[in-house]
């Protein structure tokens, strides 16, 4: 029996080819990130493809999602990402062998094997499930708007801050891929006004002139809780927290009596910049009876089929966009991870392999 061929390692962003027939190319960890990551702490790796065994299908990836939730991942401990393995993450690929009797080749699947040009999947295991295929929906949508990050939005909005028509809504990263979906689907559930923070100005424009937002403000701009004063002088009713810390704070403020929070991260505390622990106003929740309450899209998968029911029609229509940046190449996936921590994306940032 010949030797199992060792893999070949090369540190980003000095990477090698795309993918050929015969090579299967994946993204490692190799090192713990101090702060804010570097390309150094990982790696490009070449194995052969592999082949299924039985109950498993190879798939050929075509969209990688790269998301804020990677970051917490890689600083390792329970449920954090291994050194020297695939980095996991959401995609979406094609199924090219399969002795799977639930997959065929040719099927489109979801799964969460990403940041690799192959993977082995099992239909059903670790939310690997085949793609309803909906006309006229693009394929990002997907990874979007109908994946997690639209999930995420959505059980925000309709579970955890039961959102009522003629409410007003503030989001915080509201030009990223959960902001700019929960914008689209709390214009659909009827609210009244919709105001979001981003940080540049051409976000703010973005939000306003393109995505029809009530109100948006730069965050560097001034204090976040001023700013939101200003945006909202009569309050709002439900705060989409994606950053936590100073927008946590200003939202607090501007709540209205019986307001909701749905806290869906903390992108100001990701990389070794901590916030406070709470803050200064917490106890306003207790004077003004708020809710505060997380958001995990995991508790959430069972409400998938409700969502595209939901959604579907408006991207047919073109009523709702993808709203998303897509960069080209397994080899430019640590440079799709670091802009979107750096705030390079508009709507949800994305990997295409392949044509």
């Amino acid at each position: 029996m010949s030797p199992t061929p060792c893999p070949r390692r090369s540190f980003l962003p000095n990477v090698l080819a795309m993918t050929t027939n015969h090579t299967a190319h994946a993204v490692h960890q190799v090192a713990r990130p101090t702060g804010f990551p570097a390309a150094t702490d990982f790696a490009y790796v070449e194995t052969p493809v592999p082949s299924p065994a039985p109950g498993t299908a190879l798939v050929e990836n075509l969209l990688l999602s790269v998301d804020p939730y990677h970051r917490g991942l890689m600083d390792g401990g329970e449920g954090g990402f291994e050194l020297n393995t695939p980095l996991e993450g959401r995609a979406v690929g094609r199924v090219i062998a399969s002795r799977d009797p639930g997959l065929r080749e040719g099927d489109l699947v979801f799964h969460r094997e990403g940041w690799r040009t192959h993977a082995l999947v099992t239909l059903g295991a670790n939310g690997t499930r085949r793609l309803r295929g909906h006309a006229g929906v693009p394929l990002e949508a997907y990874l979007g708007i109908l994946g997690g990050t639209g999930l995420t939005a959505y059980a925000a909005l309709t579970r955890t801050a039961a959102l009522r028509e003629g409410e007003d809504v503030f989001v915080s990263a509201a030009a990223g891929g959960v902001g700019t979906a929960t914008g689209h689907i709390a214009r659909l559930l009827g609210a009244r006004r919709i105001i979001g923070s981003a940080g540049s100005a051409a976000k703010v424009r973005h939000l306003t002139d393109v995505l029809g937002w009530d109100a948006a403000f730069d965050y560097h701009d001034g204090p976040v809780g001023e700013q939101l004063a200003q945006a909202a002088p009569d309050g709002i009713d439900v705060y989409v927290d994606n950053v936590g810390g100073d927008h946590l704070a200003g939202a607090i403020d501007v709540l209205r009596e019986y307001g909701r929070i749905a806290w869906v991260g903390g992108i100001s505390m990701y990389n070794g910049d901590r916030s406070p622990a709470a803050p200064r106003n917490l106890f306003e929740i207790v004077h003004k009876s708020l809710r505060l309450e997380g958001v995990l899209v995991r508790n959430h998968t069972n409400l998938q089929d409700e969502l595209e029911d939901f959604l579907v029609p408006h991207l047919g229509s073109g009523r709702v966009g993808t709203d998303s940046t897509v960069v080209q190449g397994i080899d430019r996936t640590v440079d799709a991870f670091l802009g979107m921590l750096g705030g390079n994306n508009v709507g949800k940032m994305l990997v295409r392999l392949g044509e």
